[in-house]
């Protein structure tokens, strides 16, 4: 069974960055589309990102395009999420997953934007 565990997250400023990582178990990894998704305080699971199994396709929701990066390495069975400009509104727990709906997501890690 692959689990996938985040880890990255922090108390930061607006305007500040981060870098949320997700190692994943199993030997799928490489061949595996994957996700970031996040959840804000008392709102639902929100698409955040997704990178293709060797990065050639890539897509960002429009709330976060310009300012995320999402990167993987495949020998490190690793996802990243490289968060710049931070804003409050990017609160949430963020969660790496192997689908779009977000069911096969991790414990999540926590990112709090705020003076």
């Amino acid at each position: 069974q692959v689990q996938l565990v985040e880890s990255g997250g922090g108390l930061v400023q607006p305007g500040e960055s981060l870098r949320l990582s997700c190692v994943a178990s199993g030997s799928t990894f490489s061949m595996d589309e994957m996700y970031w998704h996040r959840q804000a305080p008392g709102k639902g699971l929100e698409w955040v990102a997704t990178i293709g199994p060797y990065s050639r396709n890539i897509f960002y929701s429009g709330y976060v395009k310009g300012r995320f990066t999402i990167s993987r390495d495949n020998a490190k069975n690793t996802l990243y999420l490289q968060m710049n400009s931070l804003k409050s509104e990017d609160t949430a727990v963020y969660y790496c997953a192997r689908d779009f709906s977000g069911v096969t997501r991790g414990e999540g890690t926590l990112v709090t934007v705020s003076s």
